[in-house]
Formats: C-alpha cells, sequence, structure tokens
C-alpha cells in the first residue's frame, strides 16, 4: 500500500471515532428564572434568554459532585443551606434556654439566701401585705430549691450559708 493511501484510511478511522462522540455531545442550557432561581435543563426554555454551558461526557473522577447532575448539586446546596440554617435556629434557641435558666438560678439563690437570712417576709395578698407564716417560708423555701435545682446545672444548689440543697 502507498503512503497516501495509508493517510486517507488513518482519516477514515479517525472521522468514524469522532463521529459518535459528538452524535453524543449534549447541549445543556443554563437561565434565571423570574424569581432568580438558576436552572439548568436539556432543552433551551422558552420565552426566556438562556445561555448553552459547556460540559464534559464520559466518566469523571470516583467523587460525589462530579456523577451528580447541576440539577442534583443545585439541590443538595440547597439542603445544606437548610440544615445550616435549622442548626443556627437551634442554637439560638439553646443560648435563649440557657440564658433564661441562669436567670432562673439567680433568682431562686437569690431568694434562697435571702430566706436563710431569717428576715421576715413580706407578701402581697389580695392587695393586702402580710408577713409569711413559718410553714409558708418553708413551702417557698422547698420551691426555691426545686427551681434551682432545675436550673442551676449540676442539680446541687446550695445556699449563700454554704449548706447543700
Amino acid at each position: 500500500m502507498s503512503t497516501g493511501m495509508n493517510k486517507k484510511i488513518l482519516a477514515l478511522v479517525a472521522c468514524i471515532a469522532v463521529i459518535p462522540a459528538l452524535a453524543t455531545a449534549k447541549s445543556v442550557y443554563k437561565w434565571t428564572d423570574e424569581n432568580g432561581v438558576t436552572h439548568y435543563g436539556d432543552r433551551q426554555p422558552m420565552g426566556s434568554q438562556a445561555e448553552s454551558v459547556s460540559i464534559r461526557t464520559g466518566k469523571g473522577s470516583s467523587s460525589g459532585n462530579n456523577s451528580m447532575s447541576p440539577q442534583q448539586q443545585a439541590q443538595r446546596i440547597d439542603e445544606q443551606q437548610s440544615e445550616n440554617q435549622a442548626k443556627k435556629e437551634m442554637t439560638a434557641a439553646d443560648e435563649a434556654r440557657q440564658k433564661q435558666r441562669a436567670a432562673n438560678c439567680e433568682t431562686a439563690r437569690s431568694n434562697l439566701a435571702l430566706i436563710a437570712s431569717g428576715s421576715r417576709i413580706k407578701m402581697q395578698d389580695n392587695g393586702e401585705e402580710r408577713y409569711l407564716t413559718p410553714e409558708e417560708i418553708q413551702e417557698k423555701k422547698a420551691q426555691f430549691r426545686e427551681i434551682a435545682d432545675l436550673n442551676c446545672g449540676n442539680g446541687n444548689s446550695s445556699n449563700s450559708d454554704g449548706s447543700a440543697q
């Protein structure tokens, strides 16, 4: 065979090899809707401007993002953002609960210190002031200990006089 013939056969083989790759290449379009959401699709949308996005065909690396379609990647990003937002909201709620518990703890400890001081305690009862009886003081002391135990963390609240509750 002559070298001219070899060149023609080689060119023919190269064309045959390239044609299937061209036939399987797909166009992907990217556009933004009226709400500002970016979409990707294999068909150009009617009534809106779309840009053609070049894509690579064939097998990518084994990482998860390369095997996902653009829509799946966008959905995954949205899900991650939603999860992060939920975590932030939970953290804010936990922080608010901790602050409330700290305030409840401080109030209960303050009230326990007042009761432990032996002072007479006044209260409003139907618009009239009166002093608590010793039994009422013991009831209030038990209530404040319970509040302190629930809100002061380790459950071992103490009076200002140092005695364990």
